[in-house]
């Protein structure tokens, strides 16, 4: 029979948690989901020990309807409980596309865990620039539109006359053409 402190000790695992922001999530939204994940973490007895946004990336394959996702790395210690009540919380929330929690080896004594305050804080989702490419519409997903090219002097540069003759050797230049 295990006596009760052996009884009352549970064993803390560590995890790694990646969650998937729609790509045009407002920032004040992501905002709320990182402060969701810290009170939630804390509230269950568990330490956040590292965050790292890993920022808007192209996604494998489409997830409703996106092609990109903003991409947010956390890794914890906690209990089992902590990892559920996450998931439960990840899936409420609109602006989380995708997550995957993952448990580390070994056990971990929650006492001992040294945690980096600079290693903790979630920093702040940017809103997209505006020279970033935009999401395809439907119509240019399946190839039924294209989009507008940008006319071809703007995609030169600013060229001179003399700079394009300069590319054609002399000989051809006077030559008329058929």
């Amino acid at each position: 029979m295990q006596t009760d402190t052996a009884a009352s000790k549970r064993h803390a695992r560590e995890y790694e948690l990646v969650y998937i922001l729609q790509p045009n999530v407002d920032p004040d939204e992501a905002d709320k989901v990182a402060t969701r994940i810290q009170d939630v973490v804390a509230r269950l007895g568990g330490k956040i020990t590292k965050v790292d946004s890993w920022g808007r990336r192209r996604l494998a394959y489409p997830i409703k309807r996106a092609t990109r996702g903003v991409f947010v790395y956390v890794r914890f210690v906690g209990f089992g409980d902590v990892v559920t009540e996450l998931e439960r919380n990840l899936r409420n929330a609109d602006a989380v596309m995708r997550f995957q929690s993952v448990r580390r080896e070994g056990v971990v004594d929650l006492a001992t865990v040294a945690v980096d305050p600079e290693e903790v804080k979630f920093t702040r989702v940017e809103v997209p620039a505006a020279d970033e490419e935009p999401e395809p519409s439907f119509e240019e997903r399946l190839g039924l539109t294209t989009r507008p090219r940008e006319r071809e002097e703007d995609m030169m540069g600013e060229m001179d006359d003399e700079d394009i003759g300069a590319e054609v050797p002399p000989e051809v230049q006077n030559e008329p053409v058929e």
